[in-house]
This record gives structure tokens, C-alpha cells and sequence, in this order.
């Protein structure tokens, strides 16, 4: 009962701080801030009524999982976002099945939160990039390619991958990682988004 107990308040603790202390105040979308509570959530309730159950706690996992991926293709959302659903299952999992030891749930959520905490820190490599450009124009060689996108972009490519090259139409999209100058890329801030996306033409 103790392990329960500590369980329950570990989620309730743990779910409060990845949303609202980390995704929300770095993130900002309010939408993806209640899928992760209400995934915890549902996870945690399923997980908890079916742990005594051997073949329902694998159906109801599996059930999940299903509802996951429907969940994760119907909207564009980046990696790191997805990063957080899964911390939010694993946590209503790992509270859910609360193991012997009223310490064990608690510290894995911490240990949870913490990950995400170092992983995501804006601090963390805060001139990278990573964009997808479409430039008008055709660059089948490679090293103009790179010369073109540095002087567009005004930063150090590190990598770049073709997407599609036409030559009809004279237009190059590429999906593309760089660093930006020191200039160009000011004071680390908590609300930059987790992985930029659009186009640049």
C-alpha cells in the first residue's frame, strides 16, 4: 500500500514538472501540454487496474500503443516533442506498476524528469540547427550547394542531405544542420522551439 501511495504522488509530482516546469514554460503549446497529462493519465489508471491481470496488462499496453501511434501521425509535431510523450507514458507505466520498494517509482520518475531536464536544456548545443530550405535554384555540385546555404543562412553548414534536385524547374530542397555565428545567434533562450522546421526559398 506504501508503494502505491508513493507511487501515486511520484506521477502526480513527476507529470507537473516535465509539462508545466519544462515542456510548457520551454515550448509554450498548450494543446501537446494536456495529450502529455491526460497520456499520463490513461496510462496510469489502465496500468494500475490491470497490473494483477497477466493477459489484460499486456492487451491494455498493447491497446495503448496503438492509440499512441494514431496519436503521434495525426499532427506534425517535432522530435523532441515526441520525446516527451514518451517520458509521460513511461512514467504512468513506471508508477502504474509501482515495483516493491516505495522508493523505486519515485526515483525512476526522477530520474525521468531529470533526463529530460539535462537533454533539452537550452543551453544544450543552442546554435544548432536544423532546417529544411528549398532554394531557387539547382546546385548539383555539392560544394557550391554548401557555399550557397552558408551565405543564405549566414552560419557553418555541418551537414547537408538533397531532398530533391530539379533541374526543370531550378530548384534545390535540402534538409540541412548548422551552426550558427556567434552573432547570428544571440542568448540561449527557454522558449526556442526544439527542432526548427519550415522553408526557406
Amino acid at each position: 500500500m506504501s508503494s502505491l501511495v508513493a507511487a501515486l504522488a511520484a506521477d502526480a509530482v513527476a507529470i507537473t514538472v516535465l509539462v508545466y516546469a519544462l515542456y510548457f514554460r520551454r515550448h509554450h503549446r498548450r494543446d501537446l501540454a494536456l495529450a502529455y497529462v491526460a497520456l499520463n493519465a490513461g496510462v496510469l489508471a489502465v496500468t494500475l487496474l490491470l497490473a494483477g491481470s497477466e493477459v489484460g496488462l499486456g492487451l491494455g499496453l498493447g491497446l495503448f500503443g496503438i492509440l499512441s501511434i494514431i496519436r503521434l501521425r495525426s499532427d506534425s509535431i517535432t522530435q523532441g516533442e515526441i520525446a516527451y510523450y514518451f517520458v509521460a507514458l513511461a512514467l504512468g507505466l513506471v508508477n502504474g506498476l509501482h515495483p516493491a520498494g516505495p522508493w523505486l517509482a519515485p526515483a525512476m520518475s526522477a530520474v525521468l524528469v531529470v533526463v529530460m531536464f539535462v537533454a533539452d536544456h537550452p543551453r544544450l548545443a543552442p546554435r544548432t540547427r536544423r532546417q529544411t530550405v528549398t532554394l531557387d535554384r539547382a546546385y548539383p555540385d555539392a560544394t557550391r550547394l554548401r557555399e550557397a546555404l552558408a551565405e543564405l543562412l549566414h552560419a557553418e553548414i555541418l551537414a547537408v542531405d538533397v531532398r530533391s534536385l530539379d533541374l526543370v524547374l531550378d530548384t534545390t530542397v535540402v534538409d540541412v544542420r548548422f551552426r550558427l555565428h556567434g552573432a547570428s545567434a544571440g542568448e540561449p533562450s527557454a522558449g526556442r522551439p526544439l527542432e526548427p522546421t519550415g522553408a526557406v526559398s
